[in-house]
């Protein structure tokens, strides 16, 4: 483990966040980055925040390149849970958990295939959408 990063008592639903962390689980930092970005969940901007947190953890540390980090773990654990209380048939009040959760990801260093780096160059439409949404 090279870097590691948390986020904690987030207001989404854990069972919502393990779907868009398992989209990301064991790839490329950049990969991910991009996948998060046009992942339309609204967990997908608390992981892709608590993962570029990751990545400024890691360029703190010495000799890292930052284009070989990859997700190595990223887990989704449960919060606390907030009860509030709504109104129900005949009177009565049903319970209402709002739940939360903590993110945790860790970055590891891998060196990268020659046919991998080959791929994300023949895919630069990624990186061409990338630059007109941020136009």
């Amino acid at each position: 483990m090279i870097a590691k990063a948390k986020g904690r008592f987030l207001r989404v639903t854990p069972r919502k966040a393990r779907l868009v962390i398992d989209l990301i689980r064991g790839k490329h930092t950049d990969e991910a980055l991009s996948t998060l970005q046009f992942t339309p969940k609204r967990a997908a901007k608390n992981v892709r925040n608590v993962l570029k947190s990751a990545i400024s953890n890691a360029e703190q540390g010495a000799d890292v390149n930052v284009d070989n980090l990859y997700i190595s773990k990223a887990t989704v654990d449960g919060g606390p849970m907030l009860k509030r209380f709504r109104p129900a048939a005949m009177g009565r009040a049903v319970r209402v958990l709002k739940r939360t959760c903590h993110i945790t990801i860790e970055l590891d260093e891998k060196e990268r295939s020659e046919e991998h780096t080959s791929e994300l160059q023949s895919h630069s439409f990624i990186s061409y959408a990338v630059f007109f949404l941020k136009t």
